[in-house]
């Protein structure tokens, strides 16, 4: 498995790399706002994990790294807290503990609809996003820091967490110049394939409603 690492490393890092020459990180946060409305809105579930996994793999072309386990995890937590509340038609019955089809349903178009904005949140909003004033100025810091985070977490060991987590905020301090003269600057021109590829992923993304309107 370490000898393996090294090389899924750098094909995830070409990824990360072609699409940072190719699609303007403004242009990419556009289209992910234009594509919100119509994963939120969408009445259909199964609909709605057809644009859960688009996200992912849209996640997945950036170079975007996202864990299958956490968002297992999260997905069951949210199903089950739901199943608390039983209400609908009885499905099954453990020691007084009821499924109901209600509870389980809404469940999982709750569990889906949050990972989705999560999954749409990688591929879409990039460490080097601009936005105008002070407040923008604020939450794109804040989104530099959280991409760093994401990108350095897996040095974190179990044996010493604690350390871990302090090595990788003296790193995050030690390229705080840097990316804050990066910030400052202007957004490099990038190709209008770019933006070509960001208005049919907005397209694909309200492709559901077309089928919703033919239905």
């Amino acid at each position: 498995m370490k000898e393996r690492d090294p090389n899924r490393l750098s094909f995830r890092q070409k990824r990360r790399e072609a699409a940072l020459a190719l699609l303007p990180s403004s242009a990419l946060f556009i289209a992910g706002m234009l594509s919100m409305p119509a994963f939120l809105f969408n009445p259909s579930l199964l609909l709605r994990i057809s644009q859960f996994f688009f996200f992912w793999f849209c996640a997945w072309l950036v170079g975007r790294r996202v864990s299958v386990l956490v968002t297992i995890l999260a997905s069951a937590g949210i199903v089950g807290f739901n199943l608390l509340v039983p209400y609908g038609l009885e499905l099954a019955n453990w020691g007084g503990f009821r499924v109901t089809a209600g509870a389980l349903t809404a469940g999982i178009e709750r569990a889906v609809t949050v990972e989705g904005l999560i999954l749409l949140s990688r591929a879409t909003i990039r460490s080097d996003l601009r936005l105008p004033g002070a407040l923008g100025s604020i939450i794109g810091e804040s989104f530099r820091y959280f991409d760093r985070i994401m990108e350095r977490k897996g040095g974190i060991e179990r044996k010493d967490p604690i350390g871990g987590i302090d090595r990788l905020m003296r790193a995050l301090w030690v390229e705080r110049d840097s990316s804050a003269a990066q910030a400052t600057g202007s957004e490099p021109k990038r190709p209008l394939l770019g933006r070509l590829l960001l208005v049919l992923f907005v397209l694909a993304v309200w492709a559901p409603w077309g089928l919703l309107a033919l239905a």
